[in-house]
């Protein structure tokens, strides 16, 4: 049936405007369905504190039986404000990262916040894409774990673009920017004198990576720990490597099969030390008993393996909650001083680690890995 001239329609999601095409329910649209003026609806879509709590009612059940939609680009133009937080992560696979960025997003919708999250795969250049990307949608501020060789210029110029900006787990020297993350000397220093007091000597580093502070800081707390205790540090047991299960794996036979292998590995993180124990599976080997693995990070399924990995714990959940109040303080203070926060850190003895093996195992361990054939992995 038609209806008759100035008869009005359903309440949609889109009207129909005079050439018949569909527009936005608009705040004129609402304040007309409410009864109220277009200013009081615009303010109880910024949820402001003025408005009596029936009047807020009424005006939000209106707009949700039209089918409104809050255009926040529109209203962040106005106020030159954003509710969106730039996360950018270098390595999101990890699931030491993925528990921190867990974190950082339920900390950050508690204040009323949305994350745009960015895998830059360590690469600088695409964490400089990402970042002037989400430029472009006025973000309130950023938090990030820098990729690998990030320019400290770069970094530098985001204070000159006055982005709040907040760095976790890595940080970049001579940057001036506010950073929550571990004691990366002191803790591989614990994990590297731990396996000495068991009475290993031949101690391997895999995973080694210096083009990024934690990895440099680690490769300090090995070194110095291992001269501490009158033990020279062998090149040929330092492994720089991604570490990763893959790489980890691989690294460890390697060791295996030199002239004087190593008892014991401590690895740059839990995954690589998982890859390290699937290793000396493989290769038929007791973890503990034939050779000792140490992780790094205590992530989740570290205590799921068997036997249950050896490491350091990282509260994630600290660094998470720790970087969301760092960035809050920063946006509300830009003037504020500098904040570096260290977590504290917790060693995890295990079923990894053990005294080394005999001179006798440890050639029975040579020969096995010099005659090891890995299956293809196509």
């Amino acid at each position: 049936m038609k209806k008759q001239a100035g008869e009005r329609g359903n309440d949609n999601t889109q009207k129909s405007g005079r050439s018949g095409s569909a527009r936005r329910v608009t705040l004129s649209d609402i304040a007309e369905a409410a009864g109220v003026s277009r200013a009081t609806v615009s303010l109880v879509m910024r949820e402001s504190p003025t408005i009596p709590k029936r009047t807020h009612d009424l005006v939000l059940g209106h707009a949700e039986r039209l089918g409104y939609v809050y255009n926040r680009a529109a209203a962040n133009l106005r106020t030159s404000n954003t509710h969106i937080i730039g996360l950018a992560v270098h390595d999101i696979t990890n699931p030491y990262f993925s528990e921190i960025v867990a974190q950082i997003q339920q900390s950050l919708t508690d204040q009323g916040r949305v994350v745009v999250l960015g895998n830059t795969q360590d690469s600088p250049k695409v964490q400089e894409e990402f970042v002037n990307t989400i430029r472009e949608y006025n973000v309130a501020g950023l938090i990030m774990s820098p990729a690998a060789g990030t320019d400290p210029a770069w970094l530098r110029n985001l204070r000159n673009w006055h982005l709040p900006c907040v760095l976790f787990s890595r940080y970049v020297e001579d940057v001036a920017l506010d950073y929550i993350g571990g004691n990366n000397r002191l803790g591989i220093s614990q994990l590297t004198q731990h396996l000495i007091e068991l009475g290993h000597r031949r101690i391997a580093f895999v995973g080694a990576n210096e083009t990024f502070s934690s990895g440099v800081e680690r490769m300090q707390g090995y070194q110095e720990t291992l001269m501490r205790a009158g033990l020279t540090v062998h090149p040929e047991l330092i492994v720089r490597c991604p570490a990763t299960r893959v790489d980890a794996h691989d690294a460890v036979i390697d060791l295996l099969r030199l002239e004087n292998p190593p008892t014991a590995a401590v690895c740059f993180n839990d995954v690589a030390a998982f890859g390290a124990i699937l290793a000396l599976q493989n290769l038929g080997l007791k973890v503990a008993q034939d050779f000792s693995v140490t992780g790094y990070d205590d992530v989740t399924e570290a205590r799921l393996w068997h036997p249950a990995l050896t490491t350091l714990r990282v509260p994630c959940t600290n660094i998470g909650q720790e970087a969301v109040r760092l960035l809050m303080r920063r946006m509300n203070e830009r003037d504020a001083d500098i904040e570096r926060v260290l977590v504290p850190r917790d060693l995890r003895i295990r079923g990894t680690t053990a005294p080394p093996a005999t001179p006798v195992q440890i050639t029975q361990m040579r020969d096995i890995a010099r005659r090891y054939q890995p299956q293809s992995r196509a």
